[in-house]
Parts: structure tokens; sequence; C-alpha cells
């Protein structure tokens, strides 16, 4: 079991693992230090990493990354650190201190997004590197491989490694802030174009619904079901609870921060959509007893919600390669204007479409509630038409 702040503080005597051969020893009356248990050349091996005062816990799990890539790479780790001022961390340790000082504020996805990039394109390049070495040269050698390639991530990567650098100067690790504004330069100019997520003609969207329920039964196709019957935003449907859910009065309650435009969003639940729901509702409690509050939908670990991708999956599945998730609230709009004759402001409020005009906005206070839950039931008996 993996060690907490706690338990680093509170420990009594004797060897605490955080696993991967990361241990805490307590020793009486007050040392507490950081040993690394690994294979050297053949031998176990200690590595000593430093006191729980000058060293954190994540300073520790850093440092056995870094030893560990050591090791794999042939090198001798005692002289290899023998070379480096224990008093400077590297780029690493700042960017996952910086991360756990300012992901309290963001929304789960970003949490997972932002550290993760800096795992898939920065650590490799920079991470060992000690953060008072680190300047535009060597962060223009981060960026050059994916500017073009990736050009979304590579803004993205240049703003967040400017924010850990800022971190790292007003914590005091560097006495001097590091400009980036000159990165940009040294690289090719990126032509940016709009790509619009691709959608499956809303013709074709009632067979292949039905094609879905024919499949094997998976989390993933559950999921994108219920996306499709309600045309709610993926995210929506991977973060929902069943708090949100009143089946009795056939609504889904999104709170606000939930919502891309943070505002909160009712959907009105169509029949088959409540059939589904039931349905999944039954199967939780068969398997859980009384459902706990904040019990997810749509998780394969219990805590953690599905994946973009596990929805995806269930279409490439059905060997269909270049519609996204995402794509089937366009094939919704595109219904609801040439095969009903509701307003488009319902098709939009529907889809949870902030109102462009804010004069409009301030006067369109209704959310078209029951005409929403109308357009609903007969976009799901659109879908179950037969094909």
């Amino acid at each position: 079991m993996a060690l907490t702040a706690l338990k680093v503080r509170t420990a009594g005597p004797g060897r605490h693992s955080d696993g991967h051969g990361l241990y805490l020893v307590v020793r009486p009356p007050s040392s507490r230090a950081w040993i690394l248990r690994m294979q050297f050349k053949g031998k176990r091996r200690d590595f000593g990493l430093g006191p729980v005062h000058d060293v954190s816990l994540s300073d520790a799990r850093c440092l056995a990354i870094e030893l560990r890539r050591m090791v794999r790479s042939g090198k001798d780790p005692v002289k290899e650190r023998g070379l480096r001022r224990a008093s400077s961390p590297t780029f690493e340790m700042v960017t996952r201190r910086c991360y756990e000082a300012m992901k309290g504020g963001w929304k789960d996805r970003r949490n997972v997004s932002w550290i993760s990039s800096f795992e898939n394109h920065v650590f490799g390049e920079i991470g060992t590197k000690r953060i008072e070495t680190i300047d535009s040269v060597q962060v223009l050698k981060v960026l050059e491989p994916i500017w073009l390639a990736k050009p979304d991530t590579a803004r993205r990567l240049l703003q967040r490694i400017g924010a850990v650098l800022d971190y790292a100067h007003i914590k005091g690790v560097i006495p001097n802030e590091i400009p980036l504004r000159s990165v940009t330069r040294g690289l090719p100019r990126q032509n940016r174009q709009v790509e619009h997520r691709a959608a499956m003609p809303y013709a074709d969207v009632p067979a292949f619904l039905q094609k879905l329920a024919r499949q094997d039964r998976s989390i993933g196709r559950d999921a994108l079901q219920l996306t499709i019957l309600t045309a709610v935003r993926s995210n929506e449907t991977r973060y929902a609870t069943w708090e949100e859910f009143d089946l009795a009065a056939a609504t889904w309650a999104i709170p606000a921060g939930r919502m891309k435009m943070k505002q909160p969003h009712v959907v009105p639940l169509s029949p088959p959509a409540l059939v589904l729901l039931k349905r999944l509702r039954a199967e939780h409690e068969a398997l859980d007893g009384q459902i706990s509050a904040g019990r997810m939908l749509f998780t394969q670990s219990g805590t953690k919600p599905i994946s973009d991708t596990t929805m995806l999956k269930a279409i490439r599945d059905m060997n269909i390669e270049t519609i996204t998730v995402h794509g089937f609230r366009s094939s919704f709009a595109d219904w609801a204007a040439e095969c009903t004759r509701f307003p488009k402001e319902i098709a939009e409020k529907a889809l949870a479409h902030r109102v462009p005009n804010a004069v409009e906005a301030a006067y369109r206070r209704t959310d078209f509630f029951e005409k929403r839950r109308t357009l609903m039931a007969k976009w799901a008996e659109y879908l179950a038409k037969k094909v």
C-alpha cells in the first residue's frame, strides 16, 4: 500500500514500503529517511535518497524513477548522483510539485491531461535536468518534434512549461524568471485550421444505433447509446452519477460544474433512455446493494470514469473509422433542423449551447423544458424506426 504524507510523519520504527523498492526507514529516536532497493549489475543494493526533512514523499518518488532509469541504462546511481547537488531539484520534481499545488482548482479532465502531457512529451527530454539549467533552448528542443505534428498540444505545453518555471521562481527554487516569449521565433509558423468532428448523417443513425444494440453488451456501448439518445457531450456521460438522475420524473440534472458552459442542464429522458437507465440501475443494485453517493454509471474501477476512447472503441469495433462520439450531436442538430418543425432555439437548448447574443440571452430565460421533452421523445422515435 502506497504511503501518504501523514504516514510519513507518523509511522513507527521499521521499513515502510511505498512500492517499487522505495522504503521509508524509521529509526529511533527521530531518524526518518528514504531508501531505494534495486538490482544493479546482478546485485541487490540499497540507495539512500536522503532524510524526510530534506526530501518529500513526492520528491522521493521522482528520485526513485530517475534512479531506476539510470540503472536500466547501465549507469551507476551513486556516481551519477554524486555529480548533482541535493538541494537542486530536477525539472520533473518541480513540475510535480507545481501540479500538486495547482490541481485543486481544475476539473478532473484537466488534472489528467496536464501531467500526462509532460510525461508523454517533456520528461523524456528534460525531466532529469536540474531546474536551474532549463532555458528557452531546452524548451525549444522539447517543442520542435511536435510543433507541426501536434500544434494544439505543443502550444498548451509551452504555456504549461512557462507555468512550471514561474512556479519555480515564485517558490525561490530558481533566482530569476525565465521568459519563453522568444521560443516561438525559432519554430515554423503553424497553419491552424478548424477541424470539425466527423458526424454521421442523421439518416444513418437509426440503423447504426439498432446495430449497436445487437452487439455484445459492453460498458462503452451502453454509454454510447445513452449519449446518442440524450444528445449530451461525452464527458457529461462519462462522469454521470446516479444522484443526478430522477427516473420517476424522467430527468437527468447535470450540475453546472460538469457543463462546458458552466450552467446547470436538465435533460428530459425519453422512454428508451429510461429503459437503458433502469436496467443499469438494477444491475448496479444487484452488484453493490445500496448505491453509494457519487456512484458513477460508467466506471471500470469503481472510482474513475471510463476514458474518452471507451465509447469511441464501440464505434471502431463496428468497422467505422471516421465518425466521432461528439459528431452525434451534429447528427441530432441536423435532424432537428431538417425533419422537425421545432424552432432552432429548442434544439440549441437541448444541446446546452449558449445563446451568443447577450441581449437575447438576458430576455430568453426559459429552458423550454416541456418542448425539449417532446423533441427528445421524437428523436427516440426516429432512432427506433425500422430500417
